[in-house]
């Protein structure tokens, strides 16, 4: 019986130590590094590679010359040996990315979230949109490993459901992972967008950094994907990352969760447009108070928004700027709570104030009284862009066919 639970393995664990190793070397290892880094035999890196060489995961793809001794034959990942997809649903927008073995993004789409609130029909859209997605692409179909979900949360990922997610009405306990698998005859794993998000800076950092930061999404909604000492923080039931609800204005509005001033209603694209309709910055927006929002009159207003603030309009820098010390205060929370050193940006309403944002963040983080690290701090925005949370789901489908686990080496009954 199909769960939709389980990916196909690339290969035994040590294949994947291999393949792992290779990944993390875009320029390629030779079978003499590969053993150097991984610890295994010269004769297991010699007998991992020709299969992987079989099976067209890796490509011989030079030599270099070390000393006076043979050349050494280099290896790379094969991003044409597998492909992932990733769904990014957001109460404004649904997106859909494929992605090779390498992590490159070969296509990708957006199509507005449906307004219906049967969750059924949207998955049906869902499934066709992605079959349309890998047949433009041009991928074989047979290559793509499965699909991953970045969803709102909360999400029971062990069941694969989606629990409640705010702004997505009659979203109530949806078996989201088993009704997309079975509609596209792929497995699906199902991870909280902020999570996914986290992920993709995760997978694309080179060198010492992203080792212990915090990704702040800014979408529909407000969140927090966390990563300590390289690790993503799930927590118990996989909802890390909630942190819509620090207090940041004790005096501020009533949130829905009977609190003043959560940061997460605060600082979001609606609040924000509300905010300068009734400062004259921007015309009102009807759908801005609607359940749930009309997020396509929002996002238009919240660019006006940002482009009366880089016009200087005295209204809109100080709108943009009090969102910056609200967001600021939340941030101290996370900076002292976790001792992470960066905050990396993104989501699909970012990029239209993000550097509005970034002007006075830094400063207003750094300076708090309330900091207790004195160590400087990162900011910037993702270089992945936008669809950072629907490239990270797709991440998590190439982490679990080809990213090494001990587990793998025990025996399933």
């Amino acid at each position: 019986m199909r769960t939709g639970t389980n990916l196909p393995a690339i290969g035994g664990y040590n294949q994947a130590v291999v393949l792992d190793a290779v990944r993390r070397s875009p320029e390629g290892l030779s079978r003499t590094e590969i053993a150097e880094n991984t610890g295994l035999s010269a004769q297991t890196v010699g007998n991992v590679t020709r299969r992987l060489l079989d099976e067209r995961l890796v490509d011989e793809t030079g030599t270099v010359s070390v000393g006076r001794g043979k050349p050494r034959t280099i290896l790379q990942l094969r991003g044409q040996g597998g492909f992932a997809v990733g769904v990014h649903i957001d109460p404004a927008v649904i997106t859909y990315v494929v992605l090779d073995l390498r992590g490159s993004v070969i296509a990708h789409s957006r199509t507005r979230t449906p307004s219906a609130q049967e969750p059924a029909a949207v998955i049906r859209l869902m499934a066709h949109a992605i079959r349309s997605l890998v047949d433009d692409s041009g991928v074989d179909p047979g290559l793509v490993i499965g699909v991953g979900i970045a969803s709102p949360g909360p999400i029971d990922a062990e069941a694969g459901t989606v629990l409640d997610p705010p702004m997505l009405d009659g979203w109530q306990s949806v078996p989201l992972r088993a009704a997309l698998s079975e509609a596209t005859g792929l497995p699906v794993l199902l991870e909280k967008d902020v999570t996914a998000a986290a992920v993709a800076e995760l997978w694309f950092a080179r060198g010492p950094s992203r080792s212990d930061f915090a990704f702040v999404y800014y979408g529909t909604g407000f969140g927090i994907g966390l990563v300590v000492g390289r690790e993503v923080i799930r927590g118990a039931t996989s909802n890390a990352g909630d942190a819509g609800h620090i207090t940041v204005d004790p005096d501020g509005p009533e949130c829905v969760c009977g609190r003043r001033g959560c940061v997460g209603d605060l600082i979001t694209p609606r609040s924000l447009v509300r905010e300068a309709a009734a400062a004259g910055v921007v015309s009102p927006v009807p759908g801005a108070s609607a359940h749930p929002p009309d997020m396509t009159a929002v996002g238009n207003a919240l660019h006006e928004l940002a482009a009366s603030a880089g016009a200087e309009d005295e209204a809109a820098v100080r709108i943009l700027r009090s969102a910056a010390h609200r967001l600021a205060r939340a941030l101290v929370v996370i900076a002292n709570l976790l001792d992470v050193d960066e905050f990396v940006f993104g989501g699909p309403f970012w990029d239209d104030i993000g550097d509005a944002l970034l002007a006075a963040l830094p400063w207003a983080v750094e300076s708090s009284p309330a900091r207790v690290s004195r160590r400087s701090l990162s900011f910037e925005t993702s270089r992945i862009g936008e669809d950072v949370a629907a490239v990270g789901a797709a991440c998590l489908v190439l982490d679990h066919a080809f990213s090494p686990r001990p587990s793998a080496m025990l025996i399933s009954v």
